[in-house]
């Protein structure tokens, strides 16, 4: 990737910036890392702005960039610009990617850019399913709770293309975590995937009786109510 394509992101990230949001979110996502201020969705249009003028050429291009970007950041939209880099159409269904993802997931070690990237784990799953199911299943027995997290929320969004098996498994695998992070995600994984199958999600639930925390049952059973069965 062009160094004018990073240049050009970093340049529009600081004339965004505003100072005293920076200062805030940096309290909010208790980080180490200061941050400019900048929206999320104004550094995405941000990337989209810049890739749309100064485009990569290749993906090995992009990788590169995307990896210096990430690698020499010192403000946290920098960061979150590398996690949007990666959805231009070269990387897309590239397991080439997939190093790069890991990296970001353990080296960010954050809810913020963990759960920026992990929709490119799903985009990666329907287009290889027997390669990512099975790194999925073994990211859910990681000792990295980010990367056990990741495994659980990849599928967030597929609706009726969810690997319902895969999803069960990844989940179970992480019943007995007692950190919060873990115990958030089955729940939002649970919940995501009830406003496709309110049955499969119940059952699961059922099944997983008291093996399941307090705080995950509660967020899986959100947007369920008496209509689904429930009381």
């Amino acid at each position: 990737m062009s160094e004018g394509l990073i240049t050009a992101i970093r340049t529009a990230l600081h004339a965004a910036a505003d100072p005293v949001r920076g200062a805030a979110a940096q309290r909010y996502l208790k980080s180490e890392m200061p941050s400019l201020g900048v929206r999320v969705p104004e550094v995405r249009a941000i990337v989209r702005n810049a890739a749309r003028r100064l485009p990569p050429q290749s993906l090995s291009e992009l990788t590169a960039g995307v990896t210096g970007l990430w690698r020499e950041a010192r403000w946290r939209e920098e960061r979150l610009a590398a996690i949007e880099l990666t959805g231009l159409r070269l990387a897309r269904d590239e397991l080439a990617m997939l190093p790069l993802y890991e990296e970001i997931i353990r080296d960010g070690a954050w809810w913020d850019l963990v759960d920026s990237l992990v929709h490119r784990l799903g985009g990666l799953l329907l287009a290889h399913p027997a390669t990512m199911a099975s790194l999925l299943r073994r990211w859910s027995r990681d000792p990295d709770l980010w990367v056990r997290r990741a495994s659980i929320t990849a599928q967030l969004g597929a609706k009726g293309a969810t690997d319902r098996e895969l999803l069960a498994d990844v989940i179970t695998a992480n019943l007995g975590d007692r950190e919060f992070f873990i115990r958030k995600a089955i729940g939002w994984a649970l919940r995501d995937f009830a406003t496709t199958d309110p049955d499969w999600v119940r059952d699961f639930v059922d099944r997983a009786g008291d093996g399941l925390s307090p705080l995950s049952r509660r967020e899986a059973l959100r947007k369920l109510g008496p209509a689904d069965g429930l009381s």
